[in-house]
């Protein structure tokens, strides 16, 4: 396949507008750069993304999951299990408390957190179950959470991937303790760089405002032990006109989705499923190959579709994780997550698509299905 004359479709686009640019030149104007009316009012605008919740605004996703599951007590001695399918954050977080990472498999269709795998992981020493909404599909929360209740554990949402997913018509972000969100540029919204969390609990919403702010709520009054990790106000400027977007951008990506659901037809691509009564955002938009997925992506390249696999290293398998659990002489077997970092391939699916690039999206995938 070759392309004469055509961009290539990039995979994933962010967006930055006027309005993104106006906002930030705004708040720089205005001195108040950290911390402050920007950041407080972005809480309150993301909060009905949430049920309402409590959020709580960061300079990371990774920020996000590190402070809830240090609000949660969970540390030294603990254990959280965690789907090793997902971005190396997801485990990060947890080992910066100083808890233990427990590996679980995923379920095949909506590379979730398989909560039959979850509730099999469990020892005294677990504190909190982690799944992971990959892709912007939401993870089997309405058999995750009563496996949760059944032990006693918190639900830690890792959402980062999620924004406006739902699940029998609630968000995700409002299923467990808390849930987090990242704002990183390549997110289905962005705020340059950033995160939130989310909780129904009024105390442990205080313990994260204090967590980010060197444990003070008030100036040189510290209460706790905490750190930096502030949002700044340019970077809430930015989400809070990105967020009134994300409805309709969200529309685009399903109404992309659809299309590429009903037309792609190549014998050895699998297009992503969704379950019942789940509401997809399509993150990515991310289909199995079997074959040769080196030939296929490289022939999809050729055709100027971009496309990238997320994510080739399962967490398990990687030397952090991977090193001490060989040491140890242990040998962890998940299979349907080596399977899917195998096959996975994320074609574009992002609101900047015309339909032209989904017909050369179709067209490029479709003729796969004489080289595999």
């Amino acid at each position: 396949m070759t392309v004469i004359n055509e961009q290539p479709i990039p995979a994933a686009r962010p967006v930055i507008g006027e309005e993104e640019i106006e906002a930030a030149v705004r708040v720089l104007r205005s001195g108040r750069v950290v911390q402050g009316p920007e950041v407080a009012a972005f809480e309150e605008d993301f909060s009905r993304l949430v049920d309402g919740r409590h959020c709580v605004a960061v300079n990371s996703g990774t920020s996000a999951l590190h402070l809830l599951l240090l609000a949660l007590g969970i540390g030294p001695g603990d254990e959280v299990i965690v789907p090793s399918f997902s971005f190396a954050a997801s485990a990060n977080a947890v080992r910066l408390t100083g808890a233990d990472v427990v590996f679980a498999d995923i379920e095949p269709g909506s590379f979730g957190l398989d909560p039959a795998a979850a509730e099999a992981a469990i020892t005294p020493r677990t504190a909190a179950i982690m799944p992971v909404h990959l892709y912007g599909h939401p993870a089997a929360m309405d058999r995750i959470v009563p496996v949760a209740a059944r032990h006693g554990l918190a639900v830690v949402e890792d959402a980062c991937q999620a924004h406006a997913a739902s699940l029998h018509g609630t968000p995700v972000g409002a299923f467990g303790a808390g849930g987090t969100f990242s704002f990183y540029p390549t997110k289905n919204m962005h705020a340059l760089e950033g995160g939130m969390v989310t909780t129904g609990d009024a105390e442990l919403a205080r313990t994260l405002r204090l967590l980010r702010n060197q444990g003070m709520e008030q100036r040189y009054a510290n209460e706790i032990v905490g750190a930096n990790m502030r949002m700044t106000d340019v970077s809430a400027a930015v989400g809070r006109v990105q967020l009134t977007k994300l409805a309709e951008w969200t529309e685009r990506r399903r109404t992309h989705a659809a299309h590429l659901d009903a037309r792609i037809t190549a014998p050895a691509v699998t297009t992503p499923p969704v379950a019942e009564g789940a509401r997809h955002v399509y993150h990515q938009y991310t289909v199995r190959i079997r074959g040769d997925r080196d030939a296929a992506m490289a022939a999809l390249t050729g055709a100027g579709v971009g496309n990238a696999v997320y994510y080739p290293t399962p967490i398990h398998r990687l030397k952090p994780y991977w090193e001490p659990d060989q040491k140890a002489g242990r040998v962890l077997e998940l299979p349907e997550t080596d399977r899917a970092a195998a096959e996975v391939v994320s074609l574009p699916v992002h609101p900047s698509l015309t339909p032209s690039d989904l017909e050369r999206i179709v067209t490029a995938v479709n003729s796969l299905g004489e080289q595999l």
